[in-house]
């Protein structure tokens, strides 16, 4: 697989769990009026990037942890000159 399909793995599993983690929170949560659009969105951001982060923190200690990012490969740059 190429490193630009497995960046792009890496990148949007994240994003897909934060999004359903926020959905989940969504449907127990009672919002006002108007609220609903900003907290999804910083319900999403933060349970992306805390994902990301905690699944990165567990691949950096044990390898194999590296498939909760969607591919245990992580993608190579070269230094462009």
């Amino acid at each position: 697989m190429s490193d630009f399909v497995v960046s792009l793995i890496r990148t949007n599993v994240p994003i897909a769990v934060g999004a359903f983690s926020s959905w989940l929170v969504s449907l127990g949560l009672v919002v006002p009026e108007g609220a609903e659009v900003p907290l999804t969105i910083a319900i999403t951001a933060f349970a992306a990037a805390g994902y990301y982060a905690a699944a990165r923190w567990l691949e950096n200690r044990w390898p194999a942890f590296g498939y909760l990012l969607g591919s245990k490969a992580a993608p190579t740059y070269e230094a462009k000159h």
